[in-house]
């Protein structure tokens, strides 16, 4: 362990590093996530008021306004940019120089990725959290935070990312085959928006699309967590939605590394 700790550190400093470098992007791109939801919220206040009802499929104006910006954070920290990486680097050359290093060819993405993540989670996560924890307290009137389903949480968000981050990998690694992926990753992500949940609440949708999409890897990104943390989930099915995540968990990443396997017999290098 040490010595992995030892290779791959230097990866997560350099992400920190470059994340403190841009740090004006860094809190530009935030800030138009908070817009977003702020737009959001008086889109379904409009919504909520026009029709009358105090509530939706079990979502009330409280627990909208909770989803949106839970959704919206889970969404910012857990999202990967593993497939524009490795495609950036197999469309310029570089991913020669990466292959040639005595490292692990996903750990050095996902180590640097760490870094900027570790800096998300301080600045980002931990304020708006709190903010949310001090809305619900507001309008419930008592304190809602609860340490286990806080854990079960973070143990989700975890799984989230890794989730995310194999996923945006196994799909980087069409750059080999396809030599530039911009355009799909512009598609992937919006697509991504609608499947994960981060946009309507699957359970707002109707039932036959909420089943299908809750069977899909994709709603354990975002939906889940989110609904994890609003205790939607709780009990046996809050087990069941975590060892689904696993299980996702682990077959992206031996998917990746198989895919993996077969680029290398087809890789070429345009630049570099």
């Amino acid at each position: 362990m040490k010595k992995f700790l030892k290779t791959y550190l230097p990866f997560t400093r350099a992400g920190m590093q470059s994340a403190t470098a841009y740090r004006v992007n860094f809190l530009a791109w935030f800030m138009g996530d908070i817009m977003y939801c702020l737009v959001m919220y008086y889109v379904w206040r409009a919504v909520f008021a026009s029709s009358g009802q105090s509530s939706f499929n079990g979502f009330t104006m409280t627990d909208m306004t909770v989803f949106l910006f839970i959704s919206n954070i889970t969404r910012y920290i857990t999202e990967s940019d593993g497939s524009y990486d490795v495609g950036e680097e197999i469309r310029d050359g570089n991913i020669a120089m990466r292959l040639i290093k005595p490292v692990s060819f996903d750990m050095t993405f996902l180590f640097t990725e760490l870094g900027f993540k570790i800096l998300t989670f301080l600045m980002i996560f931990v304020p708006m959290v709190i903010g949310v924890e001090i809305y619900k307290s507001i309008a419930f009137g008592k304190v809602m935070f609860h340490i286990g389903t806080f854990a079960a949480y973070m143990l989700s968000l975890v799984m989230s990312y890794l989730f995310s981050f194999y996923m945006n990998v196994c799909f980087g690694f069409m750059a080999f085959f396809l030599k530039n992926l911009w355009g799909f990753n512009m598609l992937k992500g919006s697509i991504l928006r609608f499947v994960s949940g981060a946009v309507i609440p699957l359970a707002l949708l109707p039932d036959t699309l909420r089943q299908v999409l809750e069977w899909l890897p994709f709603s354990t990104q975002v939906y889940t967590p989110a609904m994890i943390y609003m205790e939607k989930y709780v009990g046996w099915e809050l087990a069941f939605r975590l060892g689904i995540q696993a299980l996702w968990v682990t077959g992206f990443c031996l998917l990746s590394q198989l895919i993996l396997s077969a680029a290398m017999r087809h890789v070429t290098v345009q630049g570099g």
